[in-house]
């Protein structure tokens, strides 16, 4: 996987009296378990197939204790053995490799946008197996997110010879996790049951979680190790654009989860001129947004509107085409997220920065003049900077690692709720 490094008084989530929640809501672990099954189960993941020797090293457990933990993981059919791969000549157990089992299983995850809606269908490694984009259902959010657990079950149905064991939820704006309760303002949900009708409708266990956290939480869990990458304990800020903007923090391994709901960045001063919904002007997002700037290209007649509102690739198409109108505008995008991401850098003084969303990643020609813009708003010491490896399919990741974070953390126990 690719990484791009750059250089120069809303209320809690409330939960309605008659709601609780049920057994098969499961509040999502996004974090780097300590356990032994999960170091275990983690090693074979990023670095399988590996012997149980070298899984040692690598987890800092006895070969003991890894000799235990991989019996049982082997027995939940979590993993398996690669006699296949021993080296010649080598003797005793503790030389076979493993590896993830990613053959049987699938996880089913949903990033519901605020324009499309994205079902992804992984395995126990958190590869993606396929990948389908459904327009968001307007009107009520029961009747929506019951539209949205049909076409998922269609869609997780194509693996017929795989068992789906968990679905994950990922969406924008207030998520109380323990529920699966969801505000989301943008489209017009108070209260939605995300959690409960997503489990009803998928027949599985579900973890909901806000979208920037789980953007956030797959950098952490799912991105290959990389020498340059630091420790566990580094702290993160992870900054998205597309049509909202958001941010999320990284401590110690775990993605900071605030219990009344993610801080919001919407409503930063850009200094631009864009009217937004709030009523003041230069607004973030209403400055930033996928929408804003389709609003921009059509009143400078860059794109045409005709039977349907046009689409942000009519925009990319037009500025890599030549169009210099096009490019100007996306370049315009860039200098703004740049000069937020310094401020924002500067205000938390991570240990890295790292940049999702297709607002950096879509437009590559783009991406310079957000370094340039950060690079002249910072008043830090440049450290580590770098976008999202995960490219244009953030979304369909972030659901993905809230559909595997309970395994990833309690590995027997997600398996025997998952299998109950």
């Amino acid at each position: 996987m690719s990484v791009t490094t750059l250089s120069p008084a809303h209320r809690p989530v409330g939960r309605p009296a008659a709601v609780r929640p049920r057994v098969g809501i499961v509040a999502p672990d996004l974090r780097i378990a300590e356990g032994p099954a999960a170091g275990v189960l983690r090693v074979a993941r990023s670095r399988g197939p590996i012997s149980r020797d070298v899984a040692a090293k690598a987890t800092g457990l006895s070969i003991a204790t890894v000799n235990r933990q991989v019996s049982a993981l082997l027995d939940l059919g979590l993993l398996r053995e690669r006699g296949d791969l021993t080296a010649s000549g080598a003797i005793g157990r503790p030389r076979v490799p493993f590896e993830i089992d990613h053959e049987p299983y699938l996880t089913v995850g949903i990033h519901i946008g605020a324009v499309v809606t994205s079902i992804i269908a992984s395995d126990l490694r958190g590869k993606v197996l396929g990948a389908v984009e459904v327009p968001t259902p307007r009107g009520r959010s029961a009747d929506a997110l019951q539209a949205i657990a049909r076409s998922a079950r269609a869609f997780a149905s194509r693996w017929h010879r795989r068992r789906p064991l968990w679905a994950g939820v990922a969406l924008g704006g207030r998520v109380d996790p323990q529920s699966g309760l969801v505000d989301h303002p943008r489209l017009g949900w108070a209260d939605a049951q995300v959690g409960a009708i997503i489990g009803a409708g998928l027949g599985l266990p579900v973890s909901v979680a806000a979208h920037v956290e789980a953007m956030a939480a797959s950098e952490l869990l799912l991105s290959p190790d990389r020498p340059d990458a630091g420790p566990d304990n580094a702290t993160s800020l992870y900054v998205y654009a597309r049509e909202t903007a958001g941010i999320a923090i990284t401590i110690d391994g775990r993605v900071h989860t605030p219990s009344n709901g993610p801080g919001s960045i919407a409503h930063l001063p850009t200094g631009s001129s864009a009217v937004c919904s709030c009523g003041s002007t230069g607004c973030l997002e209403a400055t930033v947004s996928d929408r804003a700037l389709i609003d921009a290209a059509l009143d400078a007649g860059i794109v045409t509107d005709t039977d349907e509102r046009p689409a942000m690739s009519a925009l990319y198409k037009a500025a890599a085409s030549g169009s210099a109108p096009a490019h100007e505008l996306l370049v315009e995008r860039g200098r703004v997220l740049g000069r937020t991401v310094a401020m924002l850098r500067d205000l938390f003084n991570p240990d890295r920065v790292i940049l999702g969303g297709q607002a950096f990643t879509e437009y590559p020609a783009g991406v310079p003049h957000v370094a340039e813009a950060f690079a002249n708003t910072s008043s830090l010491e440049r450290k580590d900077i770098r976008i999202t490896g995960f490219g244009n399919r953030v979304q369909e990741y972030a659901s993905t690692v809230v559909s595997l974070s309970s395994l990833y953390s309690d590995p027997a126990g997600a398996m025997r709720r998952a299998t109950a």
